[in-house]
């Protein structure tokens, strides 16, 4: 709710726009550059294991293992299965809070770029 009133009613002009790629540089602000995220399962491989498209993110290689781990273990999937599925659902989390630190981030940049465009508009005016 909070976001939907600060995207919509308080601040419409600097929400970020979620189905678009961020308008910043990824890089401003990391002076060591930041870590790539990769995937290690290959396309050829997601189709061979019919893993669908939802579960197709940066978790895909866990949720992989913990497939595998329940096919091998099917009666036993809650007692045998317990550690790859704690691994996969840690690794859906973080991307959960990564996604929404990149979204403030965004949102960060697009009020600090207004402010400087104020700035620099009231100078103008004052000159």
């Amino acid at each position: 709710m909070g976001n939907m009133m600060y995207a919509y009613v308080s601040h419409p002009d600097t929400a970020p726009n979620i189905s678009k790629p961020p308008s910043f540089d990824p890089l401003i602000g990391f002076e060591n550059g930041r870590k790539e995220r990769t995937v290690k399962a290959t396309r050829e491989e997601l189709d061979q294991a019919r893993i669908p498209l939802e579960k197709r993110d940066y978790c895909v290689d866990d949720f992989m293992a913990f497939m595998k781990c329940r096919d091998g273990n099917f009666p036993f999937v809650l007692s045998k299965c317990s550690h790859e599925k704690h691994v996969y659902e840690e690794c859906e989390y973080q991307d959960f809070v990564l996604r929404m630190k990149e979204y403030e981030r965004e949102k960060r940049l697009l009020e600090r770029q207004k402010r400087i465009q104020q700035k620099d508009a009231a100078e103008e005016l004052g000159d």
